[in-house]
């Protein structure tokens, strides 16, 4: 069977990928809203609340940003499958950030440091996925961001190996406030002045 255009394709592959981001949307917003009924049942923790921020704000970019499929001639089966996993990717990201359960952890601060490997190891997987996306969009766009998309990719993938790794809290604040920050500054210098 063939490929199909991206014409023929893109509504669906819309379609099925705004199912699996607004999962993840609904995972944070669901989390924040159980914090918001229960404020005493779970002791809160800004730096897990900053990467609640950051990774809603990253979904709503990725999504953004997807529209640029359209201009991707011809979309085959892997590629589809791959935007999926990339979908899938953000939804266990913020599936870590709001466990079903809260019961074995004496807070946000005590559950997200105990599972700060596996959150920062996926980001780090998210962001390389995220570079191979941008590269299915085309050499024309991929060059578009210039130098500082591979630089900042980069940046943040060895960031948050470091942050996989290290237990020091001073280092984990910092990150955050570094990411939020800079994740606005890319958005609007980025997308909302590109010609």
């Amino acid at each position: 069977m063939e490929a199909v255009t991206s014409a023929e394709a893109f509504t669906h592959i819309r379609i099925v990928m705004g199912m699996v981001v607004s999962l993840g949307l609904a995972r944070l917003l669901n989390g924040l809203a159980g914090i918001v009924q229960h404020p005493q049942s779970v002791r809160i923790y800004a730096v897990h609340l900053g990467w609640v921020a950051f990774m809603f704000l990253f979904l709503v970019h990725f999504w953004w940003w997807e529209h640029r499929l359209h201009a991707v001639p011809v979309i085959s089966f892997v590629a589809f499958l791959f935007l999926i996993v990339f979908c899938a990717q953000f939804f266990f990201l913020c599936a870590l950030l709001f466990p079903t359960s809260m019961q074995d952890y004496d807070g946000y601060e005590h559950y997200f440091l105990s599972r700060k490997t596996w959150f920062f190891g996926f980001l780090a997987g998210l962001l390389v996925t995220d570079i191979v996306d941008t590269a299915l969009k085309g050499r024309d766009y991929f060059l578009s961001l210039g130098i500082e998309y591979p630089v900042r990719t980069v940046l943040y993938i060895v960031l948050s190996l470091i942050a996989a790794v290290t237990t020091n809290r001073r280092y984990h604040v910092a990150l955050v406030i570094f990411a939020l920050a800079y994740q606005f500054y890319w958005i609007f210098r980025i997308y909302d002045f590109m010609t």
